[in-house]
């Protein structure tokens, strides 16, 4: 199985203008996103619509690929820098959607999505982090972390900015300890066909119910696969996120020090 990583990164940010080149420990951030996923997958490329970004990923050895300011998400950004690689004659089998604000993304969060197309009937695959009782009850109800609900084949039964499942006669204080919810991770691999045909799908309601695209898959029938993961990430939306990235930065090089 072929796979490769499309790294979606705009210089537009509404909350973060320029975020991709915002400096993290010395490099950039999409240096740092494209150094976690490089060697993991068959290949790696930055999808930009800022020349700025390009000639960044091309000065440390990256590739990246320009395409249209247009795009409505990352998924159709993601879409388009594939239609570009396949034009020059190469195959993929699977394609990986790693966000360009995930600097900490680990190999074995990928190797975990990966593994879910080793069934055949998966299309999609995505992954979860289960929550803790350390997380406490306002993570867990927390609306911008969308929650995941599996069927019994590690397969994506719903997701929802609500708490689900709904536990009928439990204490909200005690619904961690009684259950396990699962915090879903936006990183996202698709079977090559796949990608072409859910890019192609108008909004469907729950997707604009909810606003979250994944819904629009799972309304028209795709089957999307589900690795879990014990591993954090720390993405970057806001300047104050990156000061947070670098504290965790400073901390995992300290950690790795004192074991050495």
């Amino acid at each position: 199985m072929k796979t490769i990583a499309i790294i979606p990164a705009r210089y537009a940010s509404t909350r973060f203008p320029g975020k991709p080149l915002a400096r993290l420990g010395g490099k950039s951030v999409i240096e740092r996103v494209y150094g976690q996923v490089a060697g993991v997958l068959d290949e790696a490329v930055v999808a930009t619509d800022d020349r700025r970004i390009l000639e960044a990923v091309e000065a440390f050895g990256g590739r990246a690929v320009m395409t249209s300011p247009d795009h409505r998400s990352g998924t159709d950004r993601c879409r388009e820098a594939f239609d570009r690689i396949c034009a020059e004659g190469r195959t993929f089998d699977v394609v990986v959607n790693v966000q360009g604000d995930e600097p900490f993304i680990r190999a074995s969060q990928l190797e975990a999505l990966v593994r879910c197309f080793d069934d055949p009937s998966v299309d999609i695959a995505t992954l979860v982090k289960p929550f803790t009782q350390a997380d406490g009850a306002e993570a867990l109800e927390n609306p911008n972390s969308p929650k995941v609900v599996l069927d019994a084949q590690s397969r994506a039964l719903c997701f929802s900015r609500s708490v689900i499942p709904y536990l009928r006669g439990v204490a909200r204080e005690e619904w961690l300890a009684r259950h396990t919810f699962y915090k879903h991770i936006g990183i996202y691999g698709f079977r090559a066909a796949a990608l072409r045909a859910v890019t192609e799908l108008p909004q469907s309601p729950l997707e604009l119910a909810e606003s979250l695209e994944q819904m629009r898959w799972l309304e028209n029938g795709y089957r999307i696969g589900v690795g879990i993961t014990d591993a954090e990430t720390v993405g970057i939306d806001t300047p104050e996120d990156l000061e947070r990235a670098e504290r965790f930065l400073n901390s995992q090089f300290m950690i790795h020090n004192s074991q050495l």
